[in-house]
C-alpha cells in the first residue's frame, strides 16, 4: 500500500533548562515513525521541502522514503522551542517557509493521506480542498501550529481559526491536543466542539492530552461516543513530537486494521515510548519498543 504524508520539515533548537540541542524536527517526526511500521510490500511519499545546508541532518530517514515530492528550498524553518515543565511549550520562528507545492493528480494511487500542519503553512486551504476533491480515500489531518497565530517577532500564539468548518469539511480524522482544539471553535465545552466538528462531516476527532492520555470521539447511530486510553507510565526526556509520533501510529495502523482500540492502544503507547528518546536515532527502535509492551 502506498501513504502520503504531507507537512513542513524544520530544524528544531530546543531550549529545556540550560540544556540546548539542534535537531531535524518537524514532519521528520511522522516519516520515521511510519517507516518504522511499514510492511515491505508498503511505499511512503513524504511530500516537503527541506534546503540543502541541512540535508544531511534528515537523510538517513529521507533517503529511504519515495522521492516524488521532496523539493529542495532555499532555507527552511527554525523553530525554537522552549519547553516547560508543565503547560504547552512555547514556539519562536525563524523563517517562515511557504505552502508547498503538491500534483493532484492521480492521488488515489494512495491507500491514506496523512496532513501535518507542522508550521501551520504547509497548506492552503484551496489546496486542502483540492486533496478533498480530487482523493476518495482517508485523510488524517494534525491541526498543530495551524492553531498558532504569528506575532510581529515570530512567536506563534494560540488564536482562533478563521472559517475552520472550511477545513473539517474535508477531514475523516482530526488530530488536536487540548490547546489546539479550542481554536477550532467559538464553543468552550469539549463536546460541544467535538459535536460541531462531526456536523461538518469529521468521522472521527482524537484529542491528545499529554500525561492524561488520548480520547476519541465518534458518532453511532446518532449518538456521540467516545473512547480514552492512558497514557503510558514513563520517565520522560523528551517532549518533542510525540503528537507527531500518535498521528503517524494511529493513521497507519487504523488504515490497515479499521479497529479503533488497537490503534489508539498503539498510538498511545508509542507516543509515550518517545518520550523516553533523548536522540532523534532512538525512533529507529520504536516499533520495536512497542512491541515489547504487548510481549
Amino acid at each position: 500500500m502506498n501513504f502520503l504524508v504531507i507537512g513542513h520539515s524544520v530544524v528544531d533548537r530546543i531550549q529545556q533548562g540550560n540544556v540546548l540541542q539542534v535537531k531535524p524536527g518537524g514532519i521528520f517526526y511522522t516519516a520515521i515513525s511510519l517507516l518504522n511500521f511499514l510492511e515491505k510490500s508498503d511505499k511512503l511519499f513524504l511530500c516537503t521541502t527541506v534546503d540543502k545546508s541541512n540535508y544531511n541532518s534528515f537523510s538517513f530517514i529521507y533517503n529511504k522514503v519515495e522521492q516524488e515530492f521532496i523539493k529542495i528550498s532555499e532555507i527552511i524553518p527554525v523553530v525554537n522551542l522552549i519547553i516547560k515543565s508543565s503547560g504547552e511549550r512555547d514556539e519562536i520562528y525563524e523563517n517562515i517557509s511557504e505552502k508547498i507545492e503538491l500534483d493532484f493528480t492521480d492521488l488515489n494511487r494512495f491507500g491514506g493521506i496523512l496532513v501535518n500542519m507542522i508550521t501551520g503553512f504547509d497548506i492552503s486551504i484551496e489546496q486542502m480542498q483540492e486533496i478533498r476533491k480530487n482523493f476518495n480515500g482517508l485523510i488524517y489531518f494534525d491541526v498543530h501550529t495551524l492553531s498558532r497565530g504569528v506575532t510581529k517577532d515570530y512567536k506563534r500564539v494560540f488564536r482562533s481559526i478563521p472559517e475552520f468548518f472550511k477545513w473539517a469539511k474535508c477531514i475523516d480524522i482530526l488530530q488536536a491536543n487540548r490547546y489546539e482544539l479550542k481554536t477550532l471553535s467559538s464553543k468552550k465545552n469539549e463536546q460541544d466542539i467535538v459535536n460541531e466538528l462531526l456536523k461538518f462531516g469529521v468521522k472521527q476527532v482524537i484529542i491528545t492530552k499529554s500525561s492524561e492520555g488520548s480520547i476519541l470521539y465518534y458518532m453511532e447511530n446518532g449518538n456521540l461516543r467516545s473512547i480514552a486510553q492512558n497514557a503510558l507510565q514513563t520517565s520522560t526526556v523528551n517532549k518533542v513530537g510525540c503528537g507527531d509520533v500518535f498521528g503517524a501510529v494511529y493513521f497507519y495502523n487504523y488504515i490497515r486494521n479499521k479497529n479503533v482500540n488497537d490503534a489508539l492502544l498503539y498510538a498511545n503507547t508509542a507516543a509515550g515510548i518517545s518520550t523516553r528518546y533523548l536522540e532523534v536515532k532512538d525512533f529507529l527502535n520504536l516499533k520495536d519498543d512497542v512491541r515489547k509492551q504487548f510481549n
